[in-house]
């Protein structure tokens, strides 16, 4: 496979030591530097499946541990993640429990998106909290799940490399 993203084999097995997210974030922060910071639709025609799903995982990861899906929807991810085939390929990278949970959150996103979306001042944001409670379960189970679910993301990759990164000595 012509796979552009290249990591030092080194930097993979130093990461691994230091633990699960560390072994992600080789594989993301190479892919970021080959094309750069942003998901657009240039950068990712010059990704496969895979990586875009990495990076479509610790995007979704760092917005629900920092604010949960409303804040996820409200800084716009929500066509993303609910609009693109994201829950069905964590499904087939053996993340079940995170495909049903997405499907939940589309579910909420699909009722709700038009008011969490609206441009609003810091107090009318935090006020969407108060709001927008139905989304407080999905917050806690994801945030009782990242651990595992990382792990499982960073088996994955183990498991496929080739299909993060070129493996340079």
């Amino acid at each position: 496979m012509n796979n552009e993203v290249k990591v030092k084999e080194a930097h993979v097995a130093q990461a691994a030591e230091q633990g699960m997210d560390e072994f992600l974030q080789v594989f993301v922060d190479a892919i970021r530097e080959t094309v750069g910071t942003e998901l657009t639709s240039e950068s990712m025609a010059r990704l496969n499946a895979d990586q875009i799903t990495l990076l479509a995982y610790v995007m979704l990861r760092d917005e629900v541990m920092d604010g949960g899906f409303v804040q996820l929807i409200h800084n716009g991810y929500g066509p993303f993640f609910f609009r693109n085939p994201f829950a069905k390929a964590v499904r087939e990278w053996g993340l079940r429990d995170l495909y049903k949970l997405v499907n939940r959150a589309h579910k909420l996103y699909n009722l709700y998106h038009k008011d969490i979306e609206q441009d609003c001042t810091d107090e009318e944001f935090m006020a969407l909290f108060e709001r927008f409670q139905a989304f407080d379960d999905l917050d806690d189970e994801f945030v009782e799940n990242e651990e595992e679910w990382t792990i499982l993301v960073a088996q994955y990759i183990d498991e496929h490399l080739e299909n993060f990164a070129q493996i340079d000595e």
